[in-house]
């Protein structure tokens, strides 16, 4: 083999319109779900977690994956398993995401936001977070895109 890579990235995406689906009760049996996926795909779950409204995902990557294929293809299953285990019909994400390329050495400190986020967000909201990382990475966007 002579191709060598090193692909992270911290995926984060709602719930639709940000509502506060993802109950306590099967939020862990769905990060769950969501590496698995991440496997089935032959990607890497490094860590999963989040919140009623969001979930945060640090990934490895193959470099024949193509992010915007593994983030549609691991949201539609979730969608579909939260349709059919869940029986919560309602349930959707919302159309877009957010994603960061990460160094090797960012790795940790991220996966470590990414397992507090419940008492994170005792202090912050999903959007003010999202605002923050985006500015902190320098991403540009437009407001109505975030709601």
């Amino acid at each position: 083999m002579s191709t060598y890579h090193c692909i992270h990235f911290h995926i984060i995406f709602s719930t639709k319109h940000r509502k506060p689906w993802i109950a306590d009760t099967w939020i862990h049996q769905l990060h769950a779900y969501l590496g698995g996926t991440l496997k089935g795909l032959e990607a890497v779950p490094l860590k999963i977690g989040g919140v009623s409204d969001h979930v945060h995902m640090l990934v490895g990557c193959k470099t024949t994956h193509c992010p915007a294929d593994l983030v549609r293809e691991t949201k539609s299953a979730a969608t579909l398993w939260v349709h059919k285990e869940i029986k919560f019909a309602p349930f959707a994400w919302q159309e877009g995401y957010a994603i960061f390329s990460l160094s090797p050495d960012a790795c940790p400190g991220v996966a470590k936001y990414i397992e507090h986020q419940a008492a994170h967000h005792q202090k912050k909201s999903s959007l003010d977070e999202l605002k923050e990382l985006l500015a902190k990475a320098g991403v540009q966007y437009d407001p109505k895109y975030l709601e």
